[in-house]
């Protein structure tokens, strides 16, 4: 964890781009109203971006890319 949302984006490129087979991420539609982890969370418009680009890291790595349709609560 990163602790800090602006930093989630850039980690999970570079643990994909390192041939991670996956990354978990917290989203949250208002993360300074979440019970837990709000400053860690990404909202759904960033989410949605880096799981686009996030494509193309996977693919640098040589690893498939799927979206995972598990929601943890």
């Amino acid at each position: 964890a990163t602790g800090v949302w602006r930093y989630v984006i850039p980690m999970a490129k570079a643990a994909v781009a390192a041939g991670a087979d996956g990354v978990m991420v917290e989203v949250h539609p208002h993360p300074d109203k979440a019970y837990s982890d709000g400053p860690q969370q990404l909202r759904f418009n960033d989410f949605a971006k880096m799981m686009k680009e996030l494509r193309g890291y996977a693919k640098l790595a040589g690893k498939p890319f799927q979206k995972s349709k598990k929601i943890l609560r």
